[in-house]
Order: C-alpha cells, then structure tokens, then sequence
C-alpha cells in the first residue's frame, strides 16, 4: 500500500435522487458535492443507480410471457433519464469532480444501444474517468432491465489515495469477484448498493476484514414521494401495498439506508445511519491496511495457489467484432 498522504478523508452521500429526473438529480447530485467538498474530502462517493432511479417496486409490467404498453412506456422514461457514455451529462460528472478536486463515485443507469447496464464510474480529482464497472448480475427482477456487465470493468484504480474499486450491491457476495479485487491491490472498497438489511452491514464488515481493506458502504434513503406521482406502484388502483397491508403515502420510506464506514480489522469509522439523508464522513489511516496484513493477506500470506486458482476473463462483453 502506497499513497501520497497517510490519512484520506471520505464521504458516503446518504440520499435519493429526484427519480426519473435526470437534470434535477444532477442538481442535487453537485450539491451535496459541493457540501462534502467543503467538509475538505478526497473522495465522494455516491449510491448504486443515484442517476436517476433505482425503481423501487416496479417490473415495468413484465410478466413471464407478457408485457404491457404502460410497462414499455415507463421503460422509455427510465432510459431517458439514464446517463450514456460519453454525454453531456456525463461531461457535467467530469466537470463536477475537476471543480472540488475530489476524487468522485457515481451510481449511474448506464444507456449503451438499447441496453441499460447498472454502472459504478470513478474520477479523479481532474475530472478525468479512471473506470467504468458494469454490475455483473443484476439481481432478481432487475434482470428484466439491466443488461450484465462483463470482466472488463473489474478495475481497482491506482491514485494518490490509495487503490480504489469495488462492487455494486449483491456482486459483493459473489467471492470469485471480491477475489480479483484483492488480487488487484484494492485499498479502498467502495460498494454503493440499494440493500438496506442488518445483514448487509455484517457483509460489509466481513469484506473489510477478510481483504484488509477500508469499506464504504453507500445507500439511499428512499420515499414515496421521490417518484414521480404516477409512477405506477405507488398510485392508488395498483395492486402493491406497503408492508403493512395498506396503500403506499408519499412519506413512506422505501428504504432505510444503513450507510457505513468500515476499518481494515472490521470495526466502524462511521457506523450505520437509518431513516435519514445525510453524508457520512471517515478519517482513514491508511498505516492502518498494512498493520491489519501482517497477520492475514487474503492473495499472500494466506492464500494457497497451489491449492486453488482463479481466471478472470477481462475482455468485454460486447458479442460482435469486426476484423
């Protein structure tokens, strides 16, 4: 482990973003930058699908062997206010990691083609992107509209604060990718995610131990009334109820949060916050990651190649090439 500076100060951006409103996210999104810039950070990080939905609760109206016009028409809206590669909004990302000089991660809706792709993007302090990494498995029903991201993206980024990288969401219980990250050095783990159960908070102490590495685990605050008012499932005819049974109000919380900040050893810098937007701030000591290897490394002193190998495909998924 080789940095520039013995600590890195770090913020987790606890919020919701105005959902499927692109520009008004990217308003609130140069905001709270700005807020943590102030606070003198290195590095801001944001949770997965900040830009500009995770769509809490709703399938598009898919069914196994049936769609519906209202379903397609919703897709369209969410892919509108997806963020593509390069674009002008995207240019506004760059623009606002190079104004703070900060280190800045974005959970995006990627558009590539006709394709939405759940994506986590790295830039440095001069706006510049230092990685792109597409969700390998979307999980559960989202499925239905993320594509899969492919072994190019599993990147660690080699800065000045230290190697950067990370998983998004459920990824992080797949042990073969939390294993190419060690592979690569990682020093700072960044895993923005939409899970806000205790067990969560429990993985993610558990990969900051096991990889010796500083987690930041970053999640939103979701309500009700973060949605557009006829975003189908929170409308007073849909069939879905909240979990008590009743109709969805526009104060009901979708969910809880729980960001955090997590040692090489597995204790908290900044322990869980619930019910509430806010930016979590860290202090980590980067000596810290290689006092916590002495007695464990998990691709060094205690690992057995001999025993157990892994190959990591790194060529991109795109299926057609041109020679």
């Amino acid at each position: 482990m080789t940095t520039a500076t013995e600590i890195v100060k770090v913020a987790a951006v606890q919020a919701a973003p105005v959902a499927f409103d692109l520009a008004r996210s990217l308003y609130k999104l140069r905001m709270l930058t700005a807020e943590a810039a102030d606070a003198g950070v290195d590095l801001v990080v944001f949770p997965e699908a900040f830009l500009s939905a995770y769509p809490w609760r709703y399938t598009f109206d898919a069914t196994v062997g049936a769609r519906e016009p209202r379903g397609r028409k919703w897709f369209a809206k969410y892919y509108d206010s997806s963020v593509a590669i390069p674009s002008p909004e995207f240019d506004i990302l760059s623009e606002t990691a190079k104004k703070h000089q900060v280190f800045l991660q974005v959970g995006i809706i990627e558009k590539d083609g006709g394709t939405l792709y759940c994506t986590s993007i790295l830039f440095d302090r001069n706006g510049s992107l230092l990685y792109k990494h597409r969700k390998l498995v979307p999980t559960a029903a989202e499925r239905l509209v993320w594509g899969r991201g492919a072994g190019d993206g599993l990147e660690v980024a080699n800065t000045e604060i230290g190697k950067v990288g990370g998983l998004i969401c459920w990824e992080n219980y797949m042990p073969a990718a939390r294993m190419a990250l060690y592979q690569k050095g990682v020093d700072i783990y960044l895993a923005p995610t939409a899970d806000d159960l205790a067990t969560w908070v429990a993985t993610m102490r558990h990969i900051a131990k096991e990889g010796r590495c500083f987690v930041i685990s970053v999640n939103s605050v979701y309500k009700v009334a973060d949605f557009p008012p006829d975003y189908p499932p929170f409308t007073p005819e849909h069939h879905d109820r909240s979990p008590e049974g009743l109709r969805w109000g526009p104060d009901d919380i979708l969910n809880h949060g729980g960001s955090c900040i997590v040692s090489p050893l597995g204790e908290f810098l900044a322990e869980p916050v619930w019910d509430a937007e806010t930016i979590i701030y860290a202090d980590l000591k980067m000596p810290d990651i290689t006092e916590a290897r002495m007695d464990f490394d998990p691709v060094g002193s205690y690992s057995r190649p001999d025993i157990f190998t892994l190959t990591v495909n790194t060529k991109s998924g795109t299926g057609v090439q041109f020679q």
